[in-house]
């Protein structure tokens, strides 16, 4: 029964990063079909999409989501340090060394600042990993991105951008926080339709992320054809690092080989999706939204490659725990 979770869990985000690509091509080469639809800007749908997103997540959401940080609470502050700290480190020295404009070099510091993906805990689970480590991670690093996102970027994007700390804070609460909450109260009401409601939140979260990352791409086509292979390159980067130094960082720690995997994934995958949001309020979807865009894709196909050699490399004598049903999404997006 778990190979059979393993296999459908690993098809469905093969299947989901291949229409990630497919999309950001359609969209690159007929950017009109995601711009708008007769006046109305297409941009505009990027917040309440992820608004749902985040509400598919509140959902399936629960206490026990939070029992990791009792159980093994140096695990989790050491998963979320290396989070905040790895990912948004990187992000800055990179910007910096490519030289991109301010707009676009901000842009990557915000994907290193964006808190974990949230199809971390279903690649862990391929993966082999700790997936109940996973699952609190993901969890207490959303719920922080309100208040480290905004510092991390005025410390460390301030140098290319203006970023007001307080704006940024509402607006990472409205898209995250809010949802979340009516989703806990929605789950808490309708316990009965929690079944089918973790049947469909996955499948809009993929369609929402889906049309995101393609939105995105359109708008910032010619940036793109600008800085499109260097901003990709430095993504890649970004990403493949991200994976090793959470890695090695939690064996620096002694931490064990499932937990040490867990680490990686929290890590190298980004919320996608809150970042391009953030692009969104800031009005600079087109510039400080592509590393976002870029990275979804990237981050998801090589999760997928680095879950899937884990998978054929299981920790012996380890029971694994069963996977969240939370929504899944790349990014982020």
């Amino acid at each position: 029964m778990k190979a059979e979770t393993n296999d459908r869990s690993s098809y469905r985000n093969l299947i989901f990063t291949a229409l990630l690509i497919v999309f950001v091509g359609v969209a690159f080469a007929f950017p009109g079909l995601f711009l708008s639809i007769g006046d109305f800007q297409l941009k505009k749908l990027i917040v309440p999409l992820l608004q749902i997103i985040m509400l598919g997540m509140g959902t399936t959401m629960s206490i026990k989501d939070f029992e990791g940080v009792i159980q093994q609470p140096r695990a989790v502050f050491i998963g979320v340090a290396c989070h905040f700290l790895i990912m948004p480190l990187l992000g800055y020295t990179l910007a910096n060394t490519f030289s991109f404009p301010p707009e676009i070099a901000a842009g990557v510091v915000l994907i290193g600042c964006s808190p974990s993906g949230l199809a971390s805990n279903v690649m862990c689970f391929i993966a082999k990993a700790n997936v109940p480590l996973s699952i609190t991670v993901t969890t207490l690093s959303t719920l922080l991105a309100p208040f480290l996102m905004p510092a991390l970027m005025k410390l460390l994007a301030g140098q290319f951008i203006e970023i007001s700390f307080l704006k940024m804070m509402v607006e990472i609460m409205q898209i995250v926080i809010a949802p979340v909450i009516v989703g806990l109260i929605l789950n808490r009401i309708f316990r009965k339709s929690a079944v089918m409601l973790n049947r469909v939140m996955p499948l809009m979260s993929m369609g929402g992320i889906i049309l995101i990352v393609a939105i995105i791409a359109a708008a910032g086509r010619d940036s793109l054809l600008t800085v499109g292979w260097t901003l990709a390159l430095c993504v890649l980067i970004h990403n493949l690092s991200g994976f090793t130094l959470g890695y090695w960082s939690a064996r620096l720690f002694g931490m064990d080989e499932q937990s040490c995997r867990t680490i990686a994934i929290e890590v190298g995958l980004q919320n996608g999706g809150l970042a391009s949001g953030i692009a969104v309020q800031m009005g600079k979807v087109a510039t400080v939204g592509l590393a976002p865009a870029l990275f979804g894709p990237i981050m998801n196909t090589n999760g997928s490659l680095l879950a899937t050699y884990w998978s054929q490399r299981p920790v012996k004598e380890v029971a694994l725990s069963e996977p969240s049903t939370r929504p899944v999404s790349s990014q982020d997006a």
